[in-house]
């Protein structure tokens, strides 16, 4: 684990986990740690709870897995625990320790620990679009890919793929130049409003200013969805900071073609419903939207 840590240790509560009749009857105590790495800075700097992990509440995670179904592995414990620390949005990675001080070992012994280790690992989907010349002097198609290679070097976003490069008419917004769109599809161990700062770094990178709404720019780089709907496990956000899923992707050929041509089997959240991207594109079908390459690499 690297970064900024939360420690939180000597949770203590009573459960009933083991393999053995009389601890699932008799029960024993349990003692937790949980080491917590996230971002740290935006709540140091704004001395707001919201900006960082109410450690309270992980200590009642702990003690409600503790206190809950018996299982026989203090391993299951300390996995379900991971699970529920890693399901708070700032978490990056947490480190898991279950004591079983009161084992039946059957010598002399100071304590049993388990110790997992476990890092968020979310599939997400992101649109590159531009329409200015780049601040290197490059044409906007090859300023997509330049923000690709830097997204391939990003701490925290693995696996990239992108798609192919496309050509788009401006939705909405003055009267500009046609856009070139990608979408790139990676996994990352980042929480969703960290990952969206690391994307305004890489759009800033490339000259990316924001002074008119839909306007002109060098890149825009858009978080489009976090997380898998199929499953469930994708992130929901009204926070006007943090919009997800992306309010009108669903609206918009220029993500849904080239996405559904780097993943056949996309699925978008629109509203309450999980919808194939394949099902999405007939709706969107008098969008001007044509590819510029064949392999955007």
């Amino acid at each position: 684990m690297r970064g900024d840590l939360v420690r939180l240790t000597g949770v203590r509560a009573f459960g009933h986990h083991g393999v053995l009749d009389h601890e699932r009857r008799d029960g024993q105590d349990f003692v937790v740690d949980v080491v917590l790495s996230l971002d740290l800075r935006p709540a140091g700097e704004s001395d707001e709870l919201a900006r960082t992990v109410n450690y309270a509440q992980v200590a009642a995670d702990v003690v409600d897995v503790v206190t809950g179904e018996p299982r026989d592995l203090i391993e299951t414990v300390a996995e379900e625990i991971a699970a529920r620390t890693l399901a708070r949005p700032l978490v990056e990675a947490v480190e898991v320790t279950v004591h079983k001080p009161q084992a039946p070992v059957g010598v002399p012994f100071g304590d049993v620990e388990v110790v997992v280790r476990r890092q968020r690992d979310v599939p997400v989907v992101i649109a590159l679009g531009a329409n200015l010349q780049g601040v290197d002097g490059a044409d906007p198609a090859g300023t997509l890919i330049s923000a690709a290679h830097r997204l391939r070097r990003l701490r925290g976003l693995r696996g990239l793929r992108l798609s192919r490069v496309v050509g788009s008419a401006p939705v909405g917004g003055p009267e500009q130049p046609d856009y070139v769109n990608a979408v790139a599809l990676a996994r990352t161990s980042l929480p969703p409003a960290a990952l969206l700062a690391a994307l305004h770094r890489v759009e800033a990178a490339h000259g990316r200013t924001r002074e008119v709404r839909w306007g002109p720019r060098t890149l825009d780089l858009d978080l489009v969805q976090y997380g898998d709907p199929a499953t469930g496990t994708d992130v929901r956000s009204a926070d006007p900071e943090l919009l997800l899923p992306h309010p009108r992707a669903h609206e918009r050929a220029f993500v849904l073609r080239p996405w559904l041509d780097v993943d056949p089997e996309a699925r978008l959240r629109v509203g309450e419903e999980v919808v194939a991207v394949r099902d999405l594109i007939p709706l969107v079908a008098d969008q001007d939207v044509h590819p510029l390459e064949e392999d955007a690499g």
